[in-house]
């Protein structure tokens, strides 16, 4: 493998984010700074403790993991679609560069970004409201995972989509929903029973519970469960990707 062709690659995606850091960090930020004080002050202010845990100190793990989704799929999808939409990724494909050196340049730049923001907003979140982790390390392991599976999976999208407005099609009508319903800003034991079947389907159950379990050393799933949910996830991406080589998906003019 040529560390020099990943470097290039990685260096360049994160020098276009350090161009448009308004979007890339102050945005996000924003936003995530908005939920703590609509959802903390408002929600907070009729629910005091969820599981014994302060409200707001509840939805940190939650809206850090929304964040963290979003942005991951976002950067690594348009960080792929540029090219193709410059034609430049045809240069990219013709030079001595595998496939996996290609990955590893705009999906680690994106997981890179993700990650860098996570932690932004988590010490952000420690101006809104006091918090514990009691796992530090599972927490960087939940952190560092989930960015590298969701920037793959933007990856896909970014090799998908034909157009700008198919970018934002899966973060805003699969990701953000299925984020908000799965509990990010509750635990699934307050559903009815039958609901709380339901929400097991969803797949970001068991990341936002695997990361709450890093905070406070409680989930709604088992944390090795969402561990390895979360490697599942990974791996259906890779194999995903590695089709998308083979055949040309898209890649060829």
């Amino acid at each position: 493998m040529n560390l020099t062709s990943v470097k290039t690659l990685y260096q360049a995606e994160m020098a276009r984010s350090l161009r448009t850091i308004l979007q890339s960090v102050v945005s996000p930020v924003l936003s995530t700074s908005l939920y703590f004080v609509v959802f903390g002050s408002a929600i907070g202010s009729r629910i005091s403790e969820v599981e014994g845990i302060p409200y707001g100190a509840f939805i940190v793990p939650g809206l850090i993991m929304l964040m963290l989704l979003t942005q991951s799929v976002s950067n690594a999808s348009f960080g792929i679609f540029f090219p193709r939409f410059s034609g430049s990724v045809y240069e990219i494909l013709s030079a001595p560069i595998s496939p996996l050196e290609i990955v590893l340049g705009f999906v680690g730049a994106a997981a890179t970004k993700s990650i860098v923001l996570g932690l932004i907003v988590l010490g952000t979140a420690s101006l809104f409201v006091p918090f514990n982790i009691e796992h530090p390390l599972m927490m960087l392991l939940f952190l560092v995972l989930t960015a590298l599976t969701f920037s793959l999976l933007g990856f896909i999208i970014g090799i998908w989509a034909d157009g700008f407005e198919k970018l934002q099609l899966v973060p805003l009508l699969v990701i953000t929903p299925l984020t908000f319903l799965g509990g990010t800003f509750y635990s699934i034991d307050m559903l009815p029973p039958l609901w709380q079947t339901v929400t097991l389907f969803n797949p970001v159950v068991y990341l936002v519970s695997g990361f709450r379990y890093s905070f406070y050393g409680l989930g709604d799933v088992s944390v090795w469960i969402s561990l390895g949910m979360i490697l599942l996830f990974m791996a259906v991406a890779l194999v995903v990707i590695h089709a998308i080589f083979r055949s040309g998906y898209r890649l060829k003019p």
